[in-house]
């Protein structure tokens, strides 16, 4: 066909390898159109679940009996609780739920089988950190009946009669720090470090390839200014912006969602500037790869997406399989979700934040020493 055609085959199909070939010199973004994708695809598919199982479970047993051990074998051999240890108090058991290293803790009486077998229905005491409702709801629904079911084969003959009208026994499900099961207070805590994740890396990435589009840069590598003060003097802004994102949601949990606030807020404002200053270094190593600001986003955006669903945001964290959860400890926003929702919910001091606060500092030393080495290659 001529060159006045209206369409021209020719020119389509130019135009067509034109774009492949700028897709391939452009391979940050071909990568990523790959990349999240997959990433998306197994995730969901192999990593997502709101039925979790194996939930780590204490036991407090102030008798040792046949019928206690069935219970707890019964445990032991269900989907949804893994029996870690058994403690000798209750301080200890509450501790460990306290800094949120175990799910459940189940509590046998003195004189549980004594009480059985009289037919008292004696009671037994779930203790669950509610703190996530869809992380225990499950799981105390089917601790009902599989208490029941455990004492089923040892009530027979003589004692079947046990198995009559009511239940032999009683299971009290003591669900703490959120008893009601509100969605809210385990929701807008964890906005927090969301928004910081979402926002503070995007807009960092974007802050120092800016400079290199419009020639800044050019003017930096003329002045005396180390790469690590440029590092320093371009995050200071964006951790006083990262402040007020804090401020907003804090007052809006109190005062709009009636989250209780039963910490130390000082302290998590304190620990908020490690995982501000650890998004923002995120944000320039990201910055020194893109060459442009759409590549900074697409990066923002492929480290943002398993933030959000490996950390325990919108999904039981314990939920998912042993790899997705390794993925999850290496990510910062896991961490600071438990300091928040521990701070906030259950009064956690320092010394029951510690062990979720020197993963964020390390995450933070590595982002910031490959940022500055990167950047230093930068300016040569």
């Amino acid at each position: 066909m001529g060159a006045g055609a209206f369409f021209s085959f020719r020119r389509f199909r130019a135009m067509v390898g034109k774009e492949f070939v700028q897709m391939r010199r452009d391979r940050i973004t071909f990568a990523m159109m790959i990349g999240i994708p997959i990433l998306q695809m197994i995730i969901f598919g192999f990593a997502i679940n709101a039925d979790p199982k194996q939930l780590p479970t204490v036991i407090v047993a102030a008798e040792h009996s046949t019928y206690s051990r069935a219970i707890i074998a019964a445990m032991q051999n269900s989907a949804y609780f893994r029996v870690v240890r058994t403690v000798a108090s209750e301080a200890e058991a509450d501790l460990l739920v306290e800094e949120g290293r175990v799910q459940f803790v189940l509590s046998i009486p003195e004189q549980f089988s004594r009480r059985l077998l009289r037919g008292e229905s004696p009671a037994l005491l779930l203790t669950a950190d509610a703190t996530d409702p869809a992380a225990t709801s499950n799981a105390v629904g089917a601790f009902r009946q599989l208490a029941e079911a455990a004492l089923a084969r040892d009530l027979e003959g003589p004692l079947h009669h046990l198995r009559r009208g009511k239940a032999p026994l009683e299971v009290i499900v003591h669900p703490r720090f959120n008893p009601e099961a509100i969605t809210q207070y385990n929701i807008v805590p964890g906005l927090m470090g969301v928004v910081l994740t979402m926002t503070l890396v995007i807009i960092t990435a974007l802050a120092m390839t800016r400079e290199r589009e419009r020639g800044t840069m050019e003017n930096l590598l003329s002045t005396p200014v180390k790469p690590m003060e440029v590092m320093i003097g371009k995050i200071m802004p964006y951790i006083i912006v990262g402040y007020v994102q804090v401020s907003v949601i804090l007052l809006a949990g109190r005062f709009l969602f009636r989250v209780p606030m039963i910490g130390n807020i000082p302290l998590l404002l304190a620990v908020s500037l490690l995982f501000i200053a650890a998004n923002l270094g995120v944000g320039l190593t990201f910055s020194t790869i893109a060459r442009n600001q759409l590549q900074a986003v697409q990066m923002a955006f492929f480290f943002f997406l398993p933030s959000i669903l490996l950390s325990g945001f919108m999904f039981p964290f314990r939920g998912m399989p042993v790899w997705a959860q390794c993925i999850g400890e290496i990510l910062p926003l896991t961490h600071y979700l438990r300091i928040v929702r521990g701070i906030l919910l259950k009064g956690n001091d320092f010394a029951h934040i510690l062990p979720n606060l020197w993963p964020i500092a390390l995450f933070l030393l590595v982002a910031l020493s490959i940022g500055l080495k990167r950047y230093r290659r930068t300016l040569d």
